[in-house]
């Protein structure tokens, strides 16, 4: 549980989901490893088109920590602080080939960010409008706001796999669990291709960002 117990004033820490589901945020696997994953619940923007170019992918990603924070400074206020969760992604497409082919004007993705089962959907609601509340008061545009809702996924069973280095350098690992990872365990590929960015490539050179890479999977 998050809580310091170091004396008589001890106080309970910030949860954080990558302490509180480190299998989920913190593999070491560098290898694609099965696991079973529980339900959870996040902020969620839906989009398509190229992540490096679309404006709506900028936006997608500025509402959902918008309003994540305000998630935060609501519930620290109430006594319950929280560590803001990694940006998260689902992303598909009608066509698969368009992945292997970095085709990334054709990519459809649903951005997420984590938040803990305490924090009700009626206080996201109420996090959305203050959100859009600060948003107009400092006359700042922010369409995106109006597309944050909630999403639960429930991916059961899957495999994972961290992998350091570029985004574009994910493609021999995907070939691989597709190619012979899955067909030797008897496995097939179901449900959403997702992501778990635990770097900012802002600040992190691309050779050293660290991304946890997921499929949920079925029996063949």
């Amino acid at each position: 549980m998050s809580e310091i117990v170091d004396g008589p004033d001890a106080v309970a820490a910030p949860y954080d989901v990558k302490r509180e589901l480190r299998a989920l945020y913190a593999p070491k696997n560098r290898d694609w490893e099965t696991l079973t994953v529980p339900p959870q619940r996040f902020l969620a923007v839906d989009g398509h088109g190229d992540p490096n170019t679309s404006p709506a992918y900028t936006e997608a990603v500025e509402a959902l920590y918008a309003v994540a924070y305000t998630v935060k400074f609501a519930s620290k206020r109430n006594g319950r602080d929280l560590v803001v969760g990694p940006l998260e992604g689902l992303w598909y497409a009608d066509d698969a080939s368009v992945f292997s082919a970095r085709d990334k004007d054709a990519w459809n993705w649903t951005m997420l960010i984590s938040q803990p089962d305490w924090v009700s959907d009626a206080q996201i609601g109420e996090a959305i409008v203050a959100a859009r509340a600060k948003a107009a008061a400092k006359k700042k545009a922010m369409p995106a706001l109006d597309l944050v809702r909630i999403e639960g996924l429930d991916e059961g069973l899957c495999v994972q796999v961290l992998h350091v280095g570029s985004y574009d350098d994910e493609a021999p690992a995907l070939a691989r669990l597709h190619g012979e990872v899955l067909p030797a365990a008897g496995l097939r590929e179901r449900g959403r291709h997702h992501e778990v960015y635990l770097g900012d490539p802002r600040r992190v050179a691309p050779e050293k960002l660290k991304t946890v890479v997921r499929q949920p999977v079925s029996p063949a």
